[in-house]
């Protein structure tokens, strides 16, 4: 069964949560503040915290934490800051640690230096 739980914020034809068979999966989310639509300013570091926070809003629409997180997929446009995304990552989670894959892209829309997807435990 498939349950749209969030088309909020979507800047396109596509839902930012869904729910299916036990998972919640979440849409590319960046660095944007979610009251202006804009890149947050800060670089790297405060681009993944809201980009963490943007999630961490989607999984409690869905009655979930970070502590539900699985899997998460970074695509940064330069991976030269990879180490500095990695701190602000790990400060963000907290104590979460789902299983990560970083990936480098050539551009990200809105002029996003990082956008991360995201797969979550529902049924725990």
């Amino acid at each position: 069964m498939l349950e749209v739980l969030d088309q909020q914020g979507a800047m396109g034809p596509y839902s930012t949560a869904i729910r299916s068979n036990g998972f919640v999966y979440l849409s590319g989310q960046g660095g944007l503040d979610p009251a202006t639509g804009k890149r947050v300013p800060g670089g790297i570091q405060a681009e993944t915290m809201q980009t963490v926070a943007n999630m961490e809003a989607l999984l409690g629409r869905a009655g979930l934490s970070l502590m539900d997180l699985i899997s998460v997929t970074c695509y940064l446009v330069d991976l030269d800051e990879w180490e500095m995304m990695n701190r602000a990552y790990s400060t963000a989670l907290g104590d979460a640690r789902p299983v990560r894959t970083a990936v480098g892209v050539s551009a990200l829309p809105f002029g996003l230096r990082l956008e991360m997807t995201a797969i979550a435990d529902a049924a725990r």
